[in-house]
């Protein structure tokens, strides 16, 4: 009987040997964690299809941010939700908004954690799309004036990366031309340049209180059939200015990172999203997954097929394990 020339089992005898040659690692500084921003005192009110994430008011959210630091985790990302909804979301985008003063206090208590500043209407609109309507169409070029202005007031509130999740043809360009119109020449854009019309929003939706009063947000976020339009899309902003490029979501769209990865050299985030959370910590909870082993597992995959950061509500419990 002939045996093997190679084995490449020799390499997996122990622990240490497939340490040594593992060649995709995690490290706490992949991890972005998202905060959802509240209005009120003393507020930890639990999101029940995400368990163990929180919409908290500010003394809770800078706490949150302190551990987040204390755990090796670099940088949040914050959404916030407001007590006023308009047809405009004027709360999005105004000096004292809800998010403008989350990134204040964040910044004072924790000078070098990274705080990205999601950039969207759909928290602070009473009709829940990403921007203003035209009769019940989003107005692309009508919205931008409004995504750029809350950019502005966030970079002044001490945001240092400002994130458009938004979809709209253009804004990336808008943004970046307002940002340096009020000196804020410095502060990068990381663009959500590949999002897709998913249904694993959900659980998002419920946080951050953003259901869309009617239709959907397909005639804006892509088509979950395309990969070669995200290529597109992200080219587009990189022409625009952007400085980081992202795809949301990751689980499900890890080929969509590989290829932006291929084709691009800017800093890549994905987006682990809320569905994929709720769905991990259910079969965690039902004894039908190892959560935590499981956890680890699908965080590699989107690091391994390509991107540099992980936004993700997994980000503490990972952290603590790593």
């Amino acid at each position: 009987m002939a045996h093997p020339v190679h084995r490449p089992r020799r390499l997996r005898r122990s622990a240490a040997l497939r340490d040594m040659v593992r060649e995709t690692r995690l490290s706490p500084t992949d991890f972005i964690y998202p905060l959802f921003v509240v209005e009120g005192r003393d507020v930890r009110r639990p999101i029940s299809s995400m368990p163990g994430i929180f919409n908290l008011s500010l003394e809770h959210a800078v706490k949150e941010a302190k551990l987040a630091k204390s755990l090796g985790v670099p940088s949040v990302i914050l959404f916030g939700i407001p007590d006023h909804k308009d047809a405009r979301g004027t709360q999005a985008y105004a000096t004292d908004g809800i998010v403008q003063r989350a990134i204040r206090e964040i910044k004072a208590a924790e000078p070098d954690l990274q705080v990205i500043a999601d950039v969207c209407l759909c928290e602070y609109t009473d009709h829940g799309h990403c921007g203003v309507l035209d009769g019940n169409h989003v107005a692309n070029d009508a919205t931008l004036p409004l995504l750029a202005q809350m950019a502005v007031t966030c970079a002044q509130a001490g945001a240092d990366i400002i994130a458009p999740s938004d979809m709209m043809d253009g804004r990336i360009g808008a943004i970046r031309k307002a940002l340096d119109e009020v000196k804020h020449q410095d502060t990068p854009i990381m663009a959500y340049s590949a999002k897709y019309a998913s249904g694993f929003y959900g659980p998002f939706r419920e946080a951050a209180q953003s259901t869309p009063q009617f239709g959907d947000r397909r005639g804006y976020q892509m088509d979950p059939g395309n990969v070669r339009e995200a290529i597109r899309e992200t080219a587009l902003d990189v022409d625009e200015g952007a400085d980081f490029i992202m795809v949301k979501p990751a689980l499900s769209y890890l080929d969509v990172i590989r290829a932006l990865r291929e084709n691009f050299d800017l800093p890549l985030a994905a987006y682990n999203v809320s569905g994929e959370y709720a769905m991990l910590k259910a079969a965690g909870q039902n004894g039908w997954v190892d959560y935590e082993r499981v956890m680890l597992e699908v965080l590699t995959s989107i690091k391994r097929a390509g991107a540099d950061l992980v936004i993700t509500y997994h980000a503490l419990e990972a952290a603590k394990l790593l």
